[in-house]
């Protein structure tokens, strides 16, 4: 520590050092960081480093020190980017209220963030100036040159179309009749243009002419005043030149050798009136980058609070609008509703490939498909039929159609009805050579289960009508049940969004209480059958659960204490039956409390309050769930009806047309046969098949699954736009 003597200054003595002294200093930890900053303004003090055996990552405030380092070289990044800026600072002491090291460290973050934003706008900006003046100088030099050889060609042309007609043809030019004799021999002539600096000017011709064998013409003009590069940013003098070549070939070497110069090529446009209006707007463009030019009447834009719902609005693309369009033939969904149309995308086509499980009639839709998505640039601007029209409109759902009718075919191991061992050996045998057209009781299991799909010894045995039966009613089932419950689950996440708590309590939950109470009951029972390998009767479980529900099951139980739990689940949905009236009530009167508390002085124009048609109408609707769970459920058996239906008419198609035909041994039955087998394929499994499978998919969205959660009294948003109104008139 410095000792000064008296008076205003310390003494001064060159003979010797000035007198230090070794003092202590304790200071409280409140009062550490002040009492550290006025020792630096005064400047008197050295302190001395009690831990230099320590590294700097073992010291007590190590990470506190980094912190001020880092604050530190935002402060210097600050001061340059001041210099650059010709900013000029000042040593003025800070007479504001100290900010905390916390607060200090976000300023300076955030300070940072903006100043490298606003760095990285200005170099944009900066480098769209530059490359605007070079265009500007490129249009001014390049448009002279354009337009006296234009004006030269105009003279030409003239003078060649007199000798034509005059009596000295004989003396005209060879080349110049050649030209006029045959037009259509004349090469097309391409060009670039640009600027290149001056000092490579003569490297930069010489190498266009190498390289291109002299098969150029290049034109260049010295520019009077020098330009900012855009690249560098420094000035530079340069020349604008234009290039004519013939030929791609010759076009992809002067590009690179203009890449490699460091030439800066632009767009010069042909037509002298668009070359004037591109002028024009350059010149409108650096105006508006130098002036700020305000309008003194600003436009009034203005927000206004409404009661009325706001239009409906999903951005699709040509993908998603086919399956959005799906859903809005149903109803526009209400203003942010959840959209079924984002599910309809898987849902939709695995519905309809569980009827129409077959991967070789799966591969003839998705060729069709493959057809209208190839060609959709051509057929889009064709008039087209009314048919070939919705096919078009819906060719990526029949293309997800396809892959999916694909994958259910390989499950249903049916190519046109006839099974494959694709995925391994059958895991039967026969017992002997007499079992081949027996039951499965005639087989032994030999190998493992096959590992995909159903097994191809199914197919052709006594057994496969009433196990395919049985696989794809229970399969049914089970599909319905978890659409529905996804619909019930989607009135949950409404009920959330729009806030509505009543709805969750009172509406989301008896509804899927209720239906797994009875269904989901019935989907586990399938499971443990499946699992166990039970041959227990579930229609009697099911109608016995009802009519004596405390009755011995007997051979029937399929799991320990079933008979306590079914008798529990018919209480669950009675009371459950019940909550849902109550909750209906407690709505109405709540809604009603609040019109007349709220629109008292209006309350002639609402109806008056009926208790009794309240409770009515809310009794239909409760009603109405509890048989529409039941009904809708019976209506996901037609994937098992049409998925049957479509493999019994492609087995008769196959064993009565194609191989009835084969074992005649005769060419002209045999094509006949062949003949009848397509025209069935396609008119009846391709055409009509296609059509009711893609009606009962659209019906089981419509009904079972969208009528759980979507009310779809919205309204499409429909914006003025001209490309709308054009497409329309198109």
């Amino acid at each position: 520590m410095f000792r000064g003597g008296g008076g205003c200054c310390p003494p001064m003595d060159l003979m010797r050092s000035e007198t230090m002294q070794l003092v202590q200093v304790i200071i409280p930890a409140e009062s550490a960081r002040l009492a550290v900053s006025n020792l630096g303004d005064l400047g008197l003090v050295q302190f001395k480093d009690l831990n230099a055996d320590k590294s700097p990552f073992q010291r007590t405030y190590a990470a506190q020190i980094k912190r001020c380092g880092e604050m530190t070289r935002k402060m210097h990044f600050f001061k340059e980017q001041m210099s650059k800026a010709a900013i000029l600072t000042s040593s003025t002491k800070f007479s504001g209220a100290p900010l905390e090291i916390d607060d200090l460290e976000i300023k300076l973050g955030e300070f940072e963030t903006e100043l490298i934003e606003v760095n990285t706008n200005n170099g944009k900006l900066q480098r769209t100036y530059n490359e605007l003046v070079e265009y500007n100088v490129l249009l001014q030099k390049t448009g002279e040159f354009f337009y006296s050889a234009q004006r030269s060609a105009t003279q030409q042309q003239s003078e060649i179309v007199a000798d034509q007609f005059g009596d000295s043809s004989l003396e005209s030019p060879l080349m110049e009749q050649e030209m006029v004799a045959d037009p259509l021999k004349q090469v097309k002539l391409g060009f670039l243009s640009g600027l290149v600096p001056k000092q490579k000017a003569m490297a930069f011709e010489r190498i266009l002419f190498r390289a291109t064998r002299g098969n150029m013409l290049l034109q260049q003009e010295s520019v009077d005043e020098p330009v900012t590069d855009p690249q560098s940013g420094e000035k530079v003098v340069k020349n604008s030149f234009v290039i004519f070549y013939s030929g791609e070939r010759a076009k992809s070497k002067i590009v690179k050798i203009c890449d490699a110069f460091g030439a800066n090529r632009y767009p010069f446009p042909e037509d002298l009136a668009k070359q004037l209006h591109t002028i024009q707007e350059v010149q409108d463009a650096l105006h508006r980058a130098t002036t700020d030019s305000n309008s003194q009447v600003a436009s009034i834009f203005q927000i206004l609070s409404t009661q009325e719902s706001p239009p409906t609005y999903f951005q699709t693309n040509k993908f998603t609008s086919s399956f959005q369009g799906v859903v809005d033939a149903y109803g526009i969904a209400k203003y942010q509703e959840a959209n079924p149309g984002l599910f309809t995308i898987v849902t939709f086509p695995f519905l309809f490939a569980v009827m129409f499980g077959d991967w070789g009639h799966g591969i003839c839709l998705l060729l069709s498909a493959l057809y209208l998505i190839i060609r959709e640039k051509k057929l889009a601007s064709q008039k087209l039929n009314d048919i070939v029209e919705i096919m078009f409109g819906g060719r990526y759902v029949i293309l997800m159609m396809s892959l999916f009718s694909i994958y259910t075919g390989l499950i249903y191991n049916e190519f046109f009805s006839v099974p494959f061992e694709l995925f391994g050996k059958s895991a039967y045998a026969c017992r002997d050579p007499s079992c081949g057209d027996a039951t499965t009781e005639g087989l032994l299991k030999v190998r493992q289960v096959y590992p995909f799909g159903v097994d191809p010894v199914w197919h052709g045995s006594r057994s496969e009508l009433p196990f395919l039966n049985s696989l794809k009613m229970k399969m049914s089932i089970l599909l319905g049940l978890t659409q529905m419950n996804l619909g019930i689950m989607l009135s949950f996440f409404n009920a959330k969004f729009f806030k509505n708590t009543i709805n969750v309590w009172y509406q989301f939950v008896p509804r899927l209480i209720f239906l797994n109470s009875l269904f989901g009951y019935l989907s586990i029972l399938i499971i443990i059958k499946w699992c166990t390998g039970s041959k227990a009767d579930l229609y009697h479980v099911m109608i016995y659960m009802f009519l004596s529900p405390t009755d011995d099951i007997g051979e029937n139980q399929l799991f320990p204490g079933q008979k306590i739990v079914q008798p529990l689940f018919l209480k669950k949905q009675h009371e459950q039956r019940h909550q849902g009236q109550h909750y209906t009530m407690l709505q109405a009167t709540e809604e009603s409390v609040t019109q007349l508390g709220g629109h008292h002085e209006n309350s002639h124009l609402h109806d008056e309050f009926e208790f009794s048609e309240v409770f009515i109408h809310q009794l239909i609707h409760t009603i109405e769930f509890v048989l529409g769970a039941v009904s809708n459920t019976a209506s996901y058996l037609r994937l098992w009806a049409l998925s049957l239906a479509h493999s019994e008419l492609s087995t008769v198609f196959y064993d009565k047309v194609l191989l009835l035909a084969w074992g005649y041994n005769n060419i002209i039955i045999l094509v006949l046969g062949v003949t009848v087998f397509l025209f069935a394929t396609i008119g009846v499994l391709l055409s009509m098949e296609t059509l009711s499978a893609f009606l009962h998919a659209l019906r089981l969205h419509w009904v079972e699954f969208q009528d759980k959660f979507y009310e779809g009294d919205g309204y499409k948003f429909e914006p003025f736009a001209f490309s709308s109104i054009i497409e329309e008139e198109d």
